[in-house]
């Protein structure tokens, strides 16, 4: 029998992998439909969705390996990177999804929402008040009107996954909809800034820097909290601590 793997786990959601079979298990059954809808839209490689019974969702493991992990040094190369950047700017010109994603959020909900978890984190000693109120300044220039592109909402680097220097899946499309494309730019060199260059170049257009680095920021102060809550470490070398350290 294969051994069942533990991915991730929290009280959300839960993925598994028993051989080459993820399992996805969630408690909100749109994640789900957001995520089969938009793996079937999207004009890039994506695992192949084995069957559906809910609350689990199965899909097939895609080869290679992912781009990296937050918090570690990436060992791919700048032209898988560059591979990346290519593919993402594939998704945001394709046709848009017919709802919004994590990175579509309204602009005063998401101000609304980042101030509240400004005044936690100072307020439950999660992090320096310095820290935060400078984050928060970076952060202003991400709340600014943008235009809709198919984005994937949470292209964490762990995400995209590659075979030398060729994208052969991008996973986890739960967030997927309407939304900024810089979100996902910004999502994808979280803590690998170094490596910036190298997706632009892949994208082939110009972007607003002050926008990206203020999508790390905003990420960053709306995560920690939640990461410390559901088990995880934003403090480990690279996480979103530092990411939010490096801007001051």
């Amino acid at each position: 029998m294969d051994e069942v793997k533990v991915i991730v786990a929290h009280s959300e959601r839960a993925t598994l992998r028993v051989g080459d079979v993820f399992l996805k298990v969630d408690a909100d059954q749109t994640r789900i439909d957001v995520e089969v809808e938009a793996m079937a839209l999207a004009p890039v490689p994506t695992p192949q969705v084995l069957w559906r019974k809910p609350p689990v969702l199965a899909i097939a493991a895609v080869p290679g390996k992912a781009l990296g992990r937050l918090g570690e040094p990436s060992t791919a190369s700048p032209a898988a990177w560059a591979a990346a950047g290519a593919a993402i700017r594939k998704l945001h010109d394709a046709p848009l999804p017919p709802r919004p994603g994590r990175a579509g959020r309204d602009l005063d909900e998401l101000a609304v929402d980042l101030d509240g978890e400004c005044e936690l984190l100072v307020a439950n000693g999660l992090l320096p008040a310095d820290l935060v109120t400078r984050n928060r300044q970076v952060a202003e220039a991400a709340l600014r009107p943008w235009p809709a592109a198919f984005t994937h909402g949470d292209l964490q680097i762990a995400h995209v996954f590659i075979d030398d220097n060729d994208i052969t899946g991008i996973i986890d499309w739960s967030e997927a909809g309407q939304g900024d494309a810089l979100y996902d730019l910004a999502t994808l060199t979280l803590g690998h800034e170094d490596h910036l260059s190298d997706v632009i170049a892949g994208y082939g257009t110009d972007v607003d820097l002050d926008v990206i680095r203020a999508w790390w920021s905003l990420r960053s102060l709306l995560a920690v909290r939640w990461l410390v809550e559901h088990g995880f470490d934003p403090s480990a070398p690279g996480c979103e601590v530092d990411v939010l350290r490096s801007r001051m």
